[in-house]
């Protein structure tokens, strides 16, 4: 059984009022032990004020002062977790559909060594599947057709963001995440293309349980353009030399 004191796991938060009790008391129950960094993207609902009532030891609120998007978010946390020294980091989103209940899945590659970053996939088989809307599975598709291309292996679910990452890749990721919106495809690219071994991990996802997504019908074509682009250009992108990262 895994040391949760090991562990950080990283929960961007933005206008998730509706959620982000239920989801930081579901982790306490399954994470004893476990850091939860709240990252606070400066909510203008009660979010703030709900997330204070739960500060503790095991529970701390990283508020950022303006903005940033999630890419910017989630590397605020990452950050946090590879300058305190955790050995390994889950990036789980605030809105409830990642389950808690699929983290030591996510974990255990990393544990075992057979992996640097786990993705938990809605999509493997033997997975009941994840209902989505069509114009969204049509997105996951070309993200799943390109990337595979760009780096030789098949990786089903790019856009999903329940991930988690061992020191090393914790390392790369908090210096080098792509800090935009919607980052993660681009990130699929960055870690294979630097020698990170990623490994996909089936998970059944839930339905939001609150609040709105970000990605509404009008943004769906700019969303793709500027990601297909995003993901081209980190495949040009020189690797990184290991001895950059601190």
């Amino acid at each position: 059984m895994m040391r949760f004191d090991r562990l950080c796991v990283v929960i961007p938060c933005h206008n998730e009022e509706a959620c982000i009790d239920n989801v930081l008391a579901e982790l306490e129950q399954r994470l004893p032990g476990a850091t939860l960094a709240v990252v606070d993207d400066a909510s203008t609902d009660r979010s703030r004020e709900i997330i204070r009532k739960r500060l503790g030891e095991r529970c701390i609120l990283l508020a950022l002062p303006f903005n940033l998007g999630i890419g910017g978010a989630v590397q605020t946390g990452l950050r946090y977790a590879e300058q305190n020294g955790f050995e390994y980091a889950v990036k789980f989103d605030g809105d409830g559909q990642h389950p808690a209940s699929g983290i030591e899945a996510l974990l255990k590659p990393l544990e075992t060594g057979e992996a640097d970053l786990t993705i938990g996939a809605r999509f493997l088989e033997g997975n009941r599947g994840y209902h989505s809307t069509f114009s969204r599975r049509i997105g996951i598709l070309i993200f799943e057709l390109l990337n595979s291309l760009l780096i030789g292996q098949r990786i089903t679910d790019n856009t999903s963001g329940f991930r988690a990452y061992n020191r090393q890749a914790l390392e790369f990721a908090a210096q080098y995440y792509p800090s935009f919106d919607y980052p993660e495809p681009e990130e699929v690219i960055l870690m294979a293309r630097n020698g990170y071994r990623i490994r996909e991990v089936s998970v059944e996802m839930l339905a939001r349980q609150g609040g709105r997504s970000s990605i509404g019908k009008r943004r769906a074509v700019y969303y793709m353009c500027k990601v297909i682009f995003a993901v081209l250009m980190a495949a040009i992108r020189p690797r990184i030399r290991r001895k950059e990262q601190k």
